[in-house]
């Protein structure tokens, strides 16, 4: 996979350094000199240009990416490469970086961006999924289809505890993606019985996410 990163500070480097090690094929822009240092991430491309100039971007081959990433310190230069990226060169997969949490409502489909990653909120969310049972935390915001990422970790006074994941009757429009129980990550099946103790992650329409965590915390009794 072919990845262009606008970006070349210690984020865009981070990422770069990850996505190498997985295989896949880098390009390290950024307009700065100073910020192209080939020797920390020598296995990744390296263009000095602007990545908001349509210019660069022909330079860089755009259209032959997968993914772009809009990973600087600037909310309007993430804006610009991520519409750029999507609308000029259809790139199936844009991510950018949130900086400004006050800025977090731009950055949808309307900008290009499919993914939108804020360090703050993604840190407090952390330290909330760190710390919280029976409460659900909204992990990542995905642009298309208004859909989260979001965990909760299963009190023991769940009604769910114990119940087959085959026989829940989840909202509409959530998909339980993944089950970490202990140190093992569990790919979910209708056999799966439901532990207390479980971090379940899922990816839900934020209309359902209220719906969601009532039927995951509450023990019902009957009436």
């Amino acid at each position: 996979m072919r990845v262009a990163i606008a970006g070349a500070g210690a984020v865009g480097r981070s990422i770069a350094g990850e996505l190498l090690e997985n295989g896949h094929e880098i390009l390290l822009i950024d307009k700065a000199p100073t910020a192209i240092s080939v020797e920390r991430v020598p296995l990744a491309e390296w263009l000095l240009a602007d990545a908001c100039e349509i210019t660069s971007l022909d330079e860089a081959a755009l259209q032959r990416c997968n993914v772009v990433i809009a990973a600087t310190g600037d909310d309007k230069v993430n804006l610009v490469v991520s519409l750029l990226a999507k609308t000029e060169y259809g790139v199936p997969r844009v991510v950018a970086r949130v900086n400004n949490p006050k800025n977090e409502w731009l950055f949808n489909e309307s900008w290009g961006v499919d993914v939108a990653v804020s360090t703050p909120r993604l840190m407090s969310a952390l330290v909330e999924e760190a710390v919280s049972v029976g409460d659900l935390v909204r992990l990542l915001r995905f642009s298309h289809g208004d859909a989260n990422l979001v965990e909760l970790t299963l009190p023991p006074e769940a009604a769910l505890a114990g119940t087959r994941v085959g026989d829940v009757e989840w909202p509409e429009d959530t998909s339980l993606v993944t089950i970490i129980r202990g140190t093992r990550v569990l790919t979910p099946n209708k056999e799966d019985a439901l532990e207390a103790g479980d971090e379940l992650l899922f990816v839900a329409a934020q209309s359902r996410e209220e719906q969601l965590e009532d039927l995951l915390s509450v023990r019902r009794t009957d009436a």
